[in-house]
C-alpha cells in the first residue's frame, strides 16, 4: 500500500548528518513507491517563540508553518530526524512543535476529561535521533527521557502512533564506515514503511 510520507530534517543547520539520515530514509521510501515530501527545519522561516503562553491569543502562523501543517495533515506517516542537544530538542524544532501542534488542530480539550482528544489518529511516525551520547548511557543513566517526551507527550499525545525510534550514536568522531552503516539503517527503515 502506497503511503504519504512527510520527512522532517529537524536539524537547524543546513548541512548535518541528520539531513543525510532524513535523505537516506526518504530516498528508500520513494524507491518503494511511496509519495514522499521532505521539509528541512533550516529552510523554514518562523518565530519559534510561542509567545504569550496562552492558547487564547495565538500568533498567526507564518507561511512556512502553514506549509508544515498542511503537509502534516496530508501525510499518513510522519518522520522526524533530529539531534539530541542538551538532553532535548533543538530550540527551533521545539518552537515548530509549540507553534503548530495546537488545540483544535492536533488535539482538543474535552470538558470533564483529564486527557485531550487526539485529532491526528490514523497516522504513524518514526523518529531518527543523532547524538554523541552512547545508547547505554541514554538508556540506563538518562532513562530514555527524550524518547518518552517525543513518543508520549508529543506524537502519541496528538494521535501519531510511534513505530520506530532509532538512535544513531556516537556521531562525534564516528568513522566513515560507522556513518555508512547508520545511513544504511535509515534507508532500511524508509524501505520498510
Amino acid at each position: 500500500m502506497t503511503k504519504k510520507i512527510l520527512v522532517l530534517d529537524g536539524h537547524p543547520a543546513r548541512e548535518s548528518f541528520c539531513g543525510a539520515l532524513a535523505s537516506a530514509y526518504a530516498e528508500a521510501a520513494k524507491k518503494k513507491g511511496h509519495d514522499v515530501r521532505v521539509l528541512r527545519l533550516a529552510d523554514l522561516a518562523f518565530d519559534p517563540d510561542f509567545g504569550t503562553g496562552s492558547f487564547k491569543s495565538i500568533k498567526p502562523l507564518e507561511a512556512d508553518l502553514e506549509t508544515f501543517w498542511s503537509d502534516l495533515e496530508w501525510c499518513n506517516h510522519f518522520v522526524v530526524a533530529h539531534p539530541l542537544w542538551w538532553g532535548g530538542l533543538p530550540a527551533k524544532l521545539k518552537g515548530l512543535i509549540d507553534r503548530v501542534l495546537l488545540p483544535g488542530k492536533a488535539f482538543k480539550y474535552v470538558p470533564g476529561k483529564a486527557v485531550p482528544a487526539k485529532l491526528m489518529t490514523g497516522r504513524t511516525s518514526d523518529v531518527l535521533v543523532t547524538a554523541d551520547t552512547p545508547g547505554w548511557i541514554f538508556r540506563f543513566i538518562y532513562g530514555l527521557a527524550i524518547k518518552k517526551q517525543m513518543k508520549l507527550q508529543i506524537l502519541e499525545f496528538c494521535g501519531l502512533k510511534l513505530k520506530n525510534y532509532a538512535w544513531f550514536a556516537p556521531i562525534h568522531q564516528s568513522t566513515d564506515t560507522a556513518r555508512a552503516k547508520m545511513l544504511g539503517k535509515a534507508a532500511r527503515l524508509g524501505a520498510a514503511v
